[in-house]
């Protein structure tokens, strides 16, 4: 058990756990709004260049960050496999993500991700010995049925005719690398401040992925000097709010939560990403999607209450 969740009074607990849970409402809100700014700069550059770009900014600014309040301490280095760990793990993620997504659709890796939170309930099992009651069993049952049937826009027969493929098996594995991770924050967070934490796992992440970029050619095949300006403003919010933000979000909230619960926010991400497509004049769904954003909504309620 982290030294930062062992230190919370018993009576602030349920305080803490309404903090985790704001975080998270605030991660889901957060990554909804990358898709649409990921979808207008993804036609000009490699998602692996994409993410190099993003993950260094975003590096950059938790280091900023931490420098100019905790600071950054050779001490914090103590035990560096952490850090390799939790980024490299983060890294395994998002590049079978963009591998899953050359051959597999949105919909279907979508519909994979819907496992995530079961998952990361298994892993916290093994690894911290924090049980599932059958009550948080539900709510997870019923986010994930609610989010699958908003990736499926409310079509029964385009769910019922899901299929595994060779795609969507290699997105599970990325989407188990990212279940594992929420456990092994509590596990291997010492007495570092969070931002640094947050700085060094992030550090890690980026630089595996660029590791991976540099090894399938797709850094050199960009030219920087001519992307248009929505591609850097997408960056800048990817990295800035979507890389380095929720990171500390999740850490925050995933030592005070069980991991399952931490997990269950992806269910929310379709939901608000309808919302920003709504608000930005892209049109609305079909009242039948409702009813999945109807069912996630029941879900975290139920989470809440735990």
């Amino acid at each position: 058990m982290s030294a930062l969740h062992a230190s919370i009074p018993p009576g602030a607990e349920r305080r803490e756990a309404l903090r985790g849970h704001a975080a998270m409402l605030a991660f889901a809100a957060i990554v909804s709004g990358s898709f649409t700014l990921g979808a207008l700069a993804a036609p000009h550059l490699p998602p692996e260049a994409l993410n190099v770009a993003r993950f260094a900014l975003a590096a950059a600014a938790l280091g900023a960050m931490a420098a100019a309040g905790p600071g950054l301490r050779l001490r914090q280095l103590a035990q560096p496999w952490r850090y390799a760990l939790l980024g490299g793990t983060l890294a395994v993620y998002f590049v079978l993500m963009f591998v899953a997504l050359r051959i597999a659709s949105p919909v279907s890796t979508g519909a994979v991700f819907t496992l995530t939170p079961a998952m990361s309930a298994v892993f916290a099992w093994a690894l911290l010995g924090q049980r599932t009651d059958r009550r948080v069993a539900l709510a997870l049952a019923l986010g994930a049925a609610g989010a699958s049937w908003v990736i499926f826009r409310g079509d029964l027969r385009a769910m019922m005719a899901f299929e595994i493929g060779r795609g969507e098996a290699i997105f599970l594995v990325g989407c188990a690398a990212h279940a594992l991770y929420t456990p092994m924050v509590r596990l291997f967070k010492r007495d570092e401040p969070l931002l640094a934490f947050a700085f060094w796992t992030t550090l890690a992440c980026f630089l595996a992925i660029l590791a991976y970029a540099l090894a399938t050619g797709a850094l050199a095949a960009v030219r920087w000097s001519a992307l248009p300006p929505i591609v850097w403003g997408a960056i800048a919010y990817l990295a800035l709010m979507a890389s380095a933000t929720t990171f500390v979000l999740v850490q925050f909230a995933a030592l005070r939560l069980p991991a399952a619960k931490v997990m269950a926010y992806g269910y929310v991400t379709p939901s608000f990403v309808i919302l920003w497509e709504g608000l930005l004049g892209h049109g609305w769904p079909a009242a039948s999607i409702l009813a999945g954003v109807a069912a996630t909504a029941c879900a975290m309620l139920f989470l809440l209450r735990g």
